[in-house]
Order: C-alpha cells, then structure tokens, then sequence
C-alpha cells in the first residue's frame, strides 16, 4: 500500500481544496503580473475615439495622465481652475508633442454654480470624438481633522469636488460615448476609501472617494 492510499479520505480532500485554492491564487497572481508588466498598451484613438478629456490636469495624476495620452497620439482638452497653470501645461505638452492638439477650459469645481459651468463644457465639447474621460479633479483636507472639526466650507467643497462635479462631467461626456458606441472613463480614487470606516480624521475625504 502506497503512502497516498493510506492516507483518510478527509485529509485527501483537504489536501485537494487545498490544492485548488492555490491553483486559484497563482493564476490570479499571473494574470495581475500580466496585465501590469506584459500586456501590450491599447491603441487609444483608435480603439476609443480621437480626443481624450482630463479635469484636474494641471497637477499630479491628471497632468501625467494628459502627457501619456498625448504620447499616445490623442487630442487633449484640459480642465482646471488656474488659466496660468493651464496655459503652462499645454505648453509643455506641445514642446514635447508638437503634433498634440491641446484645447483648455477654465472651471473651479468648488465655486458656485456648478451645474451651469458644466454645461458649458459640454456645449464646448459637442462635436469632439471624446474617447477617453479622466475625472481627476478632487481635494482633501488642507490637515488632518476629527469630524466634528470640520467646517462648513470645506465639507461643502469635498462633496461638490469629489462627488458632484464627476458626476455632473459624466453625465456630460457620456452620451457622446453611447451614441457613438465607444469610450472609456477613468474616476481618479483614494486607497483613503478602502479602509472605510475607520479612516481617522479624514472621514470626509474618504467616503466621498468611496
């Protein structure tokens, strides 16, 4: 008798679940190495439309983001609050992408009358094969604070900024994708709203990045 026969059948089986859990796990971990080291880039305009959309594109995320898709070949419109900053971006996006076309629009998310200045960037886009929509504009708090800290004014402009106005840019954008039958939209989070609830003195932030 063999030393696998002499084993109880419980322990065979546990040792078969225990078998397939890590057949699971290490295909998973494959197709994640994949998708993030191996995987060949999308042809954008091609696959998406010729004109991509990013808020908040004068820093951080959305900045990087408007470089790579002009890289990419795609027309950009930009979206922030400082015409400086806007005008500065788009500069360097042309010197290092001469053939880019960079279009910028004006918007404080955080100011009033949100819902009329969104509309307006609609109007502006109507016409453009919008393939790609970046919804990167968005705040946290200024320092950290208990939840009873925080004011009136801030808690206002992280619900208009995080919440309201990526909904109101794609409701906008979107039915130009429908129509169309292409586009893809990217909503810029925070590791911040994956450890809800407990995310001390930025509760705020957290959940309106959920």
């Amino acid at each position: 008798m063999d030393a696998l026969s002499a084993q109880p059948a419980w322990a065979l089986a546990l040792a078969g679940v225990g078998l397939m859990v890590a057949a699971t796990a290490s295909a998973r971990l494959a197709r994640w190495l994949y998708a993030a080291f191996l995987r060949p880039g999308k042809p954008l305009r091609r696959r998406y439309g010729e004109w991509a959309v990013v808020t908040g594109a004068t820093d951080g995320i959305g900045r990087a983001l408007a470089f790579r898709f002009a890289g990419a070949g795609m027309s950009l419109v930009l979206v922030g609050r400082s015409p400086d900053k806007l005008a500065a971006v788009s500069g360097e996006i042309r010197g290092k992408h001469p053939r880019a076309e960079v279009r910028t629009f004006v918007l404080d998310f955080a100011a009033e009358g949100l819902a009329a200045k969104v509309a307006a960037l609609g109007d502006s886009l109507r016409g453009l094969d919008v393939g790609v929509l970046v919804n990167s504009a968005g705040m946290s708090y200024p320092y950290a604070r208990y939840f009873h800290e925080v004011d009136e004014e801030l808690m206002r402009n992280l619900i208009r900024l995080n919440v309201e106005a990526r909904t109101r840019v794609t409701h906008a954008v979107l039915p130009g994708m429908v129509e169309r039958k292409r586009g893809a939209i990217v909503n810029i989070g925070s590791g911040a709203s994956s450890i809800l609830p407990s995310y001390p003195l930025y509760s705020v932030y957290a959940a309106t990045k959920a």
